[in-house]
Order: structure tokens, then C-alpha cells, then sequence
């Protein structure tokens, strides 16, 4: 069953379940915001530890500086990113009362302000805010979950699996620092609670702040990439996470909101002797000290700072020096060593492309809770559908094997390994991505490959010295070359 097809068929499940419900005005309210969810935006929390660096990402995906990176009230309430035609922010208050929050830039920071009131009494913030990247995706920033306060961290768990409740998210891109044991501990909540014995269906890790692992020397993401590796590794082993991706979001927001003026800073300072510029740059207050001799002034070099940092600076005037001559080409540069881009292709691949797959489980999940809490008559048969659905529709099996894929030892061949993940959407869920075809390929070549993939995985599925996971695995294969076949033939 296909993406579409899926949400279909959760519509219908939700409709006949309204139709039971409809002399239950607060069930029934709790149906149709089930419903509608179906057709809005995927939605995208990002979660992690404290100081991991949230709000910087989240502002590095939109491109815009729209979340406060400060430590103000509002990063302790989970906050709401949505497209809107304007700026608007509005918060909602323990009571249910809603007021408008003013939103002020302090040194070319976003700061939102609450006034009187604080977090304490503040349950939500929504901002709605002009981006084609809030168009495809609602993002929402949790507070730290290692917080001091215990009840702040339990906003974000709150938020993620409410008890008995509709989960906030379709997806989580879990930022770390170093894998503790309160990260493992919240990755395994959420297995638990999204998918059991299954793993969650879209968890993504992220090594943030990736420049500092290596203590913002040239090479420093080459080191943070052999961090995420073990992460990953670790993470693998116990199928909590599909990826871990290195980031270092204060470089890659500045790449993307770069100005020619900063530009034309680096490049004034990439002709500072190189045993000058080193000296400079021991610090960050050594740096843009009042009385410094280099050839940017004082203000400059303090911004600089504040939105590259020292890693940043270096890296940037290095690629001045290679032969980045105009602000694009530097921001290019800079964005790509940030590991952003990465990170995007991950999004994208097991969140962006599965969107529909992602929201009808959580559709299905929200239904199963609401009927199973207020039973009646009738409902034990929307249930069973439900869950019937839950267990059937192929998506979830490809995104189930793709995390279990990582942690499980098969016993196929290397290539018939790498052959498998790509034909279950490890690489994308386009035809041409699944088959590893050109995108402007033949038909009749794209329908051969797939029936021989269907073949070759039915014969694999029953191979007598298969284990049982790897025989499974081999299953959902074939299943993903008929409905590529079926697909081939539709059109």
C-alpha cells in the first residue's frame, strides 16, 4: 500500500469512527483534529539536551534567524514553527488564554518578549513566520531535556507522547553532544512508545555544535565525523536512531544569512600575516579587543565572532585564501563543510519523501488511543482496521527494517545488502532511487529491473540457511519491487 493510498485509508477509518462518535462532542472534537493533521504540514521536533544547540539549528533549516538562541524565557516553552503570510507570535497561557508576544532584535538576534508573565505559566508558543521551508514542515523547539527543572523537561516528553494522547510529532531529529545516559534513556521512551519492539519510525541523531568536538581546529569536523560514527555505532546497536549526523549549526546559520559586509571583513582579514592572524584568534575576546591592530574594526570583528565563531572565521578566511571571491561562493563553501547539507539529504530521505507514511502512523496511533479510551459500541471493528493497518501497510515495514537494518547482523553478501536498503527507500523512495537507474530512464528498462528484483528477493526469502530476520527482510524487498512494478504499470 502506498503513501496515498495509506492517508485514504486513515481519512476513511476517521470518518467512520466520527460517525460512532457523534453524539460525543469532546471525542468527537478529538477525531477531527486526528483528521486534519492528516493534511497539514509534516511535523519536525527537535529535541536534545540542553545548550545542545536547538534553536541555532532550526534557525539554519528555515535560513532565517526566527527562533531566539538566547537564554531568554521562551527557550524553556515548547514553540510552535509554522508557515504564515506574516510574522505573527502568540503564546497560550496554562489557562487557555492566548496573547501576543512582541518580538524585538537585539544585536541582530531575535528575542521574544512575555512581559510579566514566565515560562512557569506559559504552555505554548506559536510563531508563524513567512518560509518556504516552514511550507513543507512545522518544526518545534523543545526545551532541553536534561533541564534543571524537571518540569520543563517534562514539557518536551509531554509534548512528544502525551499520555493517553495524540503524539506532537511525526518525527524527531535528536540533537547530541556526547551519548550519555539521559539521551539514551529518552531514545529509548520514545522506541518504546512510538514503535515497541519495532523502534520509532523517524528518529534522526545530529553531533551538534560539530566544530567544538575537535576545540575549533581546521580539522575539527573531520573528527566530528568520526564521533558521529561511534555514535551512530552505539546507537545501531540498540536501533534508537537511523543516522547521526555532525553539524555545526553556528556555521552553517551564518553561511546562510551571511552579509557582504562580514564578507568583506573575512576578506580584509585573509590579508593579515598568517602568524598574526593565529594570534589573533586565541580567543574570542582576544579577537575583537578595542585595541587590536587588524583591519577590521572592533564592532565587526565582535559580530564576526558572535555568528561564525572562531572555526568559523578560520575556515572561512582559509577559503578566501583558496579562491572564494564573491559572498555566494564563500556561503556555498561554508554551508557544505557544515554538514547541513548533509543533514538535509537525511531529512528529506526519511522524513520529507515519507511525509504521508509518517503522518498516517501517527493518525493511526492517535485513533487507536482515542477509541480504545472512550470504547462503544462498534468501535472494537475501527480499532482492529486500525490496527490492521498499522501492522500491513508496507511504508512502515521499509522504515522498521531500514532502522533495524543498522543494528542487526543479516546473512546476506555486502552488495546484496547495499542492493536491499536502497530498494527499501535508504537512498529515496523514487522509482530511480530504488532501483538505482538513471531519472530519465527507460520504462521498459525500469519495469525489467524491477521484475528481476522481484525475482531475485522471492528466491533470496527462501534460501534454506537464511535466519529468520534476514528471510523477513528479503520479504519486505520483494514487496517493494511488486509495488515498484505496480507502480511502473499504473502509469
Amino acid at each position: 500500500m502506498n503513501a496515498i493510498t495509506a492517508v485514504e485509508s486513515v481519512h476513511t477509518l476517521i470518518s467512520q469512527a466520527r460517525e460512532l462518535y457523534a453524539d460525543q462532542p469532546q471525542t468527537h472534537s478529538q477525531l477531527e483534529v486526528c483528521a486534519a493533521r492528516l493534511d497539514e504540514p509534516l511535523r519536525v521536533a527537535l529535541a536534545g539536551s540542553l545548550k545542545a544547540g536547538k534553536s541555532t539549528l532550526l534557525n539554519s533549516l528555515v535560513g532565517q534567524d526566527i527562533a531566539p538562541t538566547d537564554a531568554t524565557e521562551c527557550t524553556r516553552v515548547v514553540t510552535w514553527y509554522r508557515n504564515g503570510t506574516t510574522p505573527q507570535v502568540t503564546a497560550t497561557a496554562d489557562d487557555g488564554d492566548t496573547f501576543n508576544v512582541p518580538v524585538t532584535r537585539r544585536d541582530g538576534r531575535l528575542t521574544f518578549d512575555l512581559g510579566e508573565r514566565t515560562a512557569d505559566c506559559v504552555d505554548r508558543i506559536d510563531v508563524d513566520w513567512p518560509s518556504s521551508a516552514l511550507a513543507r514542515t512545522t518544526i518545534i523547539d523543545t526545551p532541553g531535556t536534561s533541564s534543571l527543572s524537571t518540569e520543563v523537561s517534562a514539557r518536551t516528553w509531554n509534548m512528544l507522547v502525551p499520555e493517553g494522547g495524540a503524539p506532537g510529532a511525526d518525527a524527531v531529529v535528536y540533537l547530541l553532544r556526547a551519548l550519555n545516559a539521559s539521551d539514551m534513556q529518552f531514545l529509548g521512551r520514545i522506541a518504546d512508545h512510538v514503535g515497541g519492539e519495532s523502534g520509532p519510525l523517524g528518529v534522526v541523531g545530529v553531533l551538534s555544535r560539530a566544530d567544538e568536538v575537535g576545540a575549533g581546529r581546521m580539522d575539527a569536523l573531520t573528527s566530528a565525523k568520526d564521533v558521529a560514527a561511534r555514535f551512530a555505532e552505539e546507537l545501531e546497536r540498540t536501533g534508537l536512531c537511523q543516522s547521526v549526523v555532525p553539524v555545526a549549526g553556528l556555521l552553517a546559520l551564518a553561511a546562510r544569512t551571511m552579509r557582504q559586509s562580514e564578507f568583506a571583513a573575512l576578506t580584509a582579514l585573509a590579508e593579515v600575516p598568517a602568524d598574526d592572524l593565529s594570534l589573533a584568534l586565541l580567543s574570542a575576546d582576544r579577537f575583537a579587543k578595542a585595541d587590536s591592530p587588524l583591519p577590521v574594526d572592533a564592532a565587526m570583528r565582535a559580530q564576526l565572532a558572535d555568528r561564525f565563531g572562531l572555526f568559523g572565521i578560520r575556515l572561512a578566511i582559509t577559503s578566501i585564501k583558496l579562491g572564494a571571491t564573491d559572498s555566494p561562493t564563500l556561503a556555498a563553501e561554508l554551508l557544505e563543510r557544515s554538514g547541513l547539507e548533509e543533514l538535509l539529504q537525511v531529512i528529506d530521505v526519511q522524513f520529507g519523501q515519507r511525509a504521508d507514511q509518517l503522518k498516517a502512523h501517527t493518525a493511526l496511533v492517535t485513533l487507536v488511543r482515542i477509541l480504545e479510551s472512550n470504547p462503544l459500541a462498534g468501535s472494537d471493528s475501527v480499532v482492529e482496521a486500525a490496527q490492521g493497518l498499522l501492522a500491513d501497510v508496507h511504508g512502515f515495514h521499509e522504515l522498521r527494517l531500514l532502522g533495524r537494518l543498522r543494528s542487526v547482523r543479516t546473512d546476506l553478501s555486502s552488495e546484496d545488502l547495499a542492493q536491499l536498503q536502497r530498494l527499501i527507500g535508504g537512498s529515496g523512495i523514487r522509482v530511480n532511487d530504488r532501483l538505482g537507474s538513471e531519472a530519465d530512464g527507460c520504462v521498459d528498462d525500469q519495469r525489467a529491473k524491477a521484475v528481476s528484483a522481484a525475482r531475485h528477493w522471492r528466491e533470496l526469502s527462501t534460501h534454506p540457511l537464511f535466519d529468520r530476520f534476514t528471510a523477513r527482510a528479503c520479504l519486505v524487498a520483494a514487496r517493494s519491487a511488486e509495488g515498484i512494478l505496480a507502480e511502473i504499470v499504473a502509469e
